[in-house]
């Protein structure tokens, strides 16, 4: 059996750029967007076109320039929403419309303040008017992964019958388990009848840490879209980082026979660019794209990684596009390194000036948390400096 393919849907211009910090204009945005197409998503969620006249330029402004991921929008299920989002997405070669409401009773409750019967009408009416709109129709139920498993199954049969391609379940608050997250997509697709007829996909975030491992339950239980973002941005602790979930797929295909079209080696200058775009970094231990992410200081590590990468590398550098300088000396290197660093440098040591140059640089580590080359070079000099004169 062949590998079954799971979609990229990124939402970095929409869940992302909402939170505090990382709001992008839309020159930016188009800019983001082109690294995208690079990247090899297959859905672009570009914004919230009701939200602002910003957005929704944005928004119409990428879909007629990027031509071959689908572009999506969202819109609450309310018809000013859904004809600002279709207005947006007029331009694209292939457009969605992404519509959505709660469906958990606490937020039918609380926040909308609307029964399980009117929430249902609304979810209907808003995907038979944008299936008027475009051929593509993303229905999702806000709070799935709380709301009763009765009325969401049936509110995912009808949205269905409605016309929507693809239907969402997002942990919108990070609330669920992996185990659960797969229990529960394999529930709802098992018990709706017409589940054959849509896409399901998933939409994680990250208050518990677990975003990422619950995607890729959800994709074991069924779902063959997984929405995400670069660096793992969005609202509140964020949602699956995009980076994380395509190589999980790709260094464990034993456990995961999923393919997704992504270009590895983009990942890397997606983050960065991210990163400038926002003036907010990732965590120097981020996982594929931080800055230690294929850095070694301890001693143990250095040696092993001197005599075989794989040693403690289940990845290399180079496959997500970023740069490899893996040997990083502080107090915790040992001689291995120290001489790989001086070989680099163009200096030879013999045996005691290794000795000497390593006990030096570990005094100076006692100041400073990384050593550079200069202090490398510094060290060299110092020692060969204090060395008495050979008389020949």
């Amino acid at each position: 059996m062949g590998q079954q393919r799971v979609l990229i849907f990124d939402t970095t211009l929409r869940d992302g750029e909402q939170a505090p910090g990382f709001s992008l204009r839309p020159d930016e945005k188009l800019v983001l967007a082109r690294q995208l197409d690079a990247l090899g998503v297959d859905i672009i969620e570009a914004g919230f076109p009701i939200a602002s006249s910003d957005d929704a330029e944005a928004v119409r402004t990428i879909s007629g320039e990027i031509r071959r991921p689908v572009i999506a929008c969202l819109a609450r299920c309310v018809r000013a929403d859904l004809e600002k989002a279709a207005w947006s997405i007029a331009p694209a070669a292939r457009g969605r419309i992404h519509t959505f409401i709660a469906t958990s009773d606490l937020h039918l409750q609380v926040k909308l303040r609307i029964t399980r019967e009117q929430c249902l009408d609304s979810a209907v009416d808003a995907v038979r008017f944008a299936r008027q709109k475009t051929d593509d129709v993303q229905f999702s139920a806000e709070d799935a992964t709380r709301s009763d498993m009765d009325f969401l199954c049936r509110v995912v049969e009808q949205v269905i019958r409605a016309g929507a391609t693809t239907v969402n379940l997002p942990d919108t608050v990070g609330f669920s388990t992996p185990d659960e997250l797969k229990d529960f997509f394999a529930t709802v697709i098992g018990r709706v009848p017409n589940s054959d007829k849509a896409v399901f996909s998933t939409h994680c975030h990250d208050d518990l840490g677990l975003a990422v491992a619950n995607s890729l339950a959800a994709v074991q239980g069924g779902v063959r879209q997984v929405e995400c973002t670069v660096n793992g941005i969005g609202e509140r602790a964020g949602n699956a980082a995009l980076e994380e979930l395509v190589m999980a797929m790709h260094v464990r295909k034993d456990r995961m026979p999923y393919h997704v079209d992504v270009v590895h080696k983009e990942l890397y200058p997606s983050s960065e660019m991210l990163s400038r775009l926002t003036g907010q970094g990732v965590q120097v231990n981020k996982a594929i794209v931080g800055r230690n992410a294929f850095a070694h200081e301890a001693g143990i590590h250095q040696d092993g990684m001197l005599k075989d990468r794989r040693t403690y590398e289940i990845m290399r550098a180079e496959d997500v596009g970023a740069p490899w300088n893996p040997l990083v000396l502080g107090r915790h290197s040992g001689r291995h390194a120290v001489q790989k660093r001086c070989t680099d440098l163009g200096l030879t040591l013999d045996v005691t000036e290794l000795g000497d140059v390593y006990r030096t640089l570990m005094t100076m580590a006692h100041d400073r948390k990384i050593l550079g080359d200069q202090d490398v070079v510094e060290a060299v000099s110092t020692v060969r400096a204090t060395r008495p004169a050979v008389v020949s």
